[in-house]
C-alpha cells in the first residue's frame, strides 16, 4: 500500500525525487566505470587516475560563483533540466569512442570536466530549487528523503557498476549513466507547480558576488560549517581519488568485488537519513552536526587498516561509519543552511558553499596522487584519514553544540 500523507502524496516532490534517484545510481555506475576505465582500459597511472578526479571537480572553481549569481536571478527548472540532457550526450561519447577504438585519456578528461561544469549548474539550481517547492516545515523531510535516495544508490550503484563493466566492459557501462539523465531530465520536465522567480535587483556580477560571500562568511553558523568542511573536502578527496587504486592494485580485488564492497558498505547512508530526524529530535541539530561529522571522518582508518589476506569486513564496516554519519551530517548541515538562508541568496549561498567544499577537491586530489606516487598508495591513505579527521574536531567546540532547532538562529535580511 502506498503511504499516505504528507510528501508521499506530493506529486511534484516525487517526481524530482523519481529523477534523482534514477540519475544518482546512474551517476554511482560513473563514479566507479570512469576510474576502472582509465585503469583497466587506457591502463592508467595512480596519479592520472587522481587527475581525473580533478577534472571532474575544477569546473567548481571557475563556475560555481558566476552560476549563483545567474542562478539566483532565473527560474532554476529549466536549467536543471538543459544540465541533465547535455550530461546525457556528453556521457554518451563514452562509449561511442571505446567502439570505434578512439578512446583515449585526454576524451575521459574532457567529458569529466564538461560533466562536472553542469553537475555545478544542476547542484546548485537543485538545492536553491528545493527550498522552494516545499514548505520550511517539510524541507528537513524532503532532504533526509533525497539523501537516503542517494544513499541507498550509492550502495546499490557499485555492485550494479561492477556487474555492468564485467559483463560490457568500464567504457559501456557508462551508457547507464547517460539513460539516467535522459530520464531525470523526462521527469524534472514534467513538474507542472509554477516555480516562482525571486526577484532581485541585478547589479553589476562583482557586487552579487561579494554579497553572498560576505553572506555566508558573516553567518556563524555558515562560516563554521563552511571553514571546517572545506579542509576535510581536501583530505577526502585524496582520499577518494586512491581508493579504487588501492581496493583494485593493492589489495588485488576485481571490479565486481570493488564493486559489492563498497555497496554493502554505503548501506550505512540509508540507516543515517532514516534516523536522521530521530536522532535531531533527541540530541538537537546542531550537537548532531558536530558529532557525525568527526565520526564519519574515523570511518575512512577502514581502508588503510584492512589486511592484505582478508580486506573484505574491515573496509566494509569503515564504509558503513563513515557513510552512515556522513550522512547524519550532510542531511542536517543542508537543511541548517537552506532555513538560514533568504531566498533571493539562495544561489548564492549555495555556489560559495559548494565552491569552498567541492573547489578543494582538485588540489587534494592532485596532492593525494603525487604523495601517492612519492610514499606510496597506502601510507597516503593513512594521512588522508588522520588529515580529515582532525579537521572536523573544531566543530566539536563551536557554537553549533548550543543550537537545538534552525529556528532559534536568526536570518540575515
Amino acid at each position: 500500500m502506498w503511504p499516505r500523507g504528507g510528501l508521499w502524496r506530493d506529486g511534484a516532490f516525487l517526481r524530482l525525487w523519481a529523477g534523482q534517484a534514477i540519475s544518482e545510481l546512474g551517476s554511482r555506475v560513473t563514479v566507479l566505470a570512469l576510474p576502472l576505465g582509465a585503469i583497466l582500459v587506457l591502463h592508467a597511472s595512480a596519479f592520472q587516475v587522481a587527475l581525473l578526479r580533478t577534472f571532474e571537480v575544477a569546473p567548481l572553481l571557475l563556475f560555481a560563483l558566476p552560476a549563483g549569481v545567474w542562478i539566483d536571478r532565473v527560474r532554476r527548472r529549466p536549467l536543471m533540466i538543459a544540465a541533465d540532457v547535455v550530461s546525457a550526450l556528453a556521457l554518451a561519447s563514452i562509449p561511442l569512442a571505446y567502439w570505434t577504438g578512439t578512446l583515449s585519456l585526454a576524451e575521459v578528461y574532457a567529458v569529466a570536466f564538461v560533466v562536472g561544469a553542469l553537475a555545478v549548474v544542476f547542484d546548485v539550481a537543485y538545492l536553491s530549487f528545493l527550498p522552494s517547492l516545499l514548505p520550511p516545515e517539510r524541507l528537513a523531510d524532503g532532504n533526509a528523503k533525497l539523501q537516503a535516495t542517494r544513499s541507498a544508490t550509492e550502495s546499490a550503484g557499485p555492485a550494479v557498476a561492477g556487474v555492468l563493466v564485467g559483463l560490457f566492459t568500464a567504457p559501456v557501462a557508462i551508457l547507464a549513466d547517460a539513460v539516467s539523465f535522459a530520464a531525470s531530465a523526462l521527469l524534472v520536465g514534467s513538474i507542472r507547480r509554477p516555480e516562482e522567480r525571486v526577484e532581485v535587483e541585478r547589479r553589476r556580477l562583482g557586487t552579487e558576488l561579494a554579497e553572498g560571500v560576505r553572506y555566508v562568511f558573516a553567518q556563524p553558523y555558515l562560516r563554521t560549517l563552511t571553514t571546517w568542511s572545506a579542509g576535510w573536502s581536501f583530505f577526502n578527496s585524496g582520499f577518494l581519488a586512491l581508493m579504487v587504486v588501492y581496493l583494485v592494485r593493492g589489495l588485488g580485488l576485481s571490479a565486481t568485488t570493488v564493486g559489492w564492497i563498497l555497496g554493502l558498505g554505503s548501506l550505512g547512508g540509508v540507516l543515517g537519513a532514516l534516523v536522521s530526524a530521530r536522532v535531531v529530535a533527541r540530541f538537537g541539530i546542531g550537537p548532531t552536526i558536530a558529532v557525525s561529522g568527526v565520526l564519519s571522518s574515523l570511518g575512512i582508518f577502514g581502508l588503510p587498516l584492512a589486511p592484505r589476506a582478508f580486506p573484505h569486513p574491515v573496509v566494509i564496516a569503515g564504509e558503513i561509519v563513515a557513510t552512515g554519519f556522513g550522512m547524519l551530517f550532510n542531511v542536517n548541515q543542508l537543511t541548517l543552511r537552506q532555513a538560514i538562508t533568504p531566498p533571493r541568496l539562495m544561489g548564492r549561498m549555495n555556489s560559495v558553499v559548494r565552491l569552498m567544499y567541492w573547489g578543494m577537491g582538485p588540489v587534494g586530489a592532485v596532492v593525494g596522487g603525487a604523495l601517492a606516487s612519492w610514499i606510496g598508495v597506502r601510507p597516503t591513505l593513512w594521512v588522508e584519514a588522520v588529515g580529515a579527521t582532525v579537521v572536523m574536531i573544531p566543530l566539536l567546540v563551536s557554537p553549533l553544540l548550543r543550537l537545538r532547532r534552525p529556528e532559534e538562529v536568526a536570518v540575515l535580511a
